[in-house]
């Protein structure tokens, strides 16, 4: 699989730490370099802001999908080459997926887990084909990781779904495993 367009789902803060904005700056870089898209949540502050910036400033593409509301607010980032302003919170989840054929988490926080846990339970049950992952910047997701690995081994994710969500501080090795993914084995009930 040749993935072209990759939902970055990341936050909109900085961190205390400057190394998710070297990280973000550097990633933006690497998609632009490989000719692959970004599709974001349209801002233009935080950790959002330096990765789709450094994106266009290295001539790659980026598509941005924001509310009305954020909008409004003046937070969007008016030189991102596709803009896509949708009418809620849920619209735009389901528009970066539809644009998207690969998923990652960059650090961030409460929404940026609620949308790559959405995109990880939907490949769980069909409604998701692409894949996802954790991109583990500073050992941000190493508790999250302890969990998925927790579900696992208490019986509520199978060994064969938690193969498919990938967590790793390498881009290169996230590339891979999207390069190489195929959707889980979607799991039948039995009475």
């Amino acid at each position: 699989m040749n993935v072209k367009k990759i939902a970055v789902y990341c936050g909109a803060s900085l961190g205390s730490n400057p190394v998710y904005q070297q990280a973000g700056a550097a990633l933006g870089q690497w998609l632009a370099e490989h000719e692959i898209g970004l599709v974001y949540g349209g801002g233009k502050y935080g950790l959002m802001g330096v990765i789709a910036k450094s994106v266009l400033d290295h001539n790659g593409v980026v598509w941005g999908v924001i509310t009305k509301e954020l909008e409004n607010r003046g937070t969007v980032l008016d030189t991102v080459t596709h803009l896509q302003v949708v009418d809620n919170m849920a619209a735009r989840k389901s528009a970066m997926m539809n644009l998207s054929e690969g998923f990652i988490a960059f650090p961030g926080g409460p929404g940026t887990l609620e949308e790559i846990a959405e995109a990880f339970s939907w490949a769980l049950i069909g409604d998701n084909s692409e894949p996802c992952a954790f991109y583990n910047v500073n050992h941000y997701y190493q508790p999250l990781q302890a969990m998925y690995d927790q579900m696992t081994s208490e019986g509520f994710l199978s060994e064969q779904g938690r193969s498919k969500l990938l967590f790793s501080d390498s881009i290169d090795e996230i590339q891979q495993f999207m390069a190489s993914y195929e959707p889980p084995t979607i799991r039948t009930y039995h009475r």
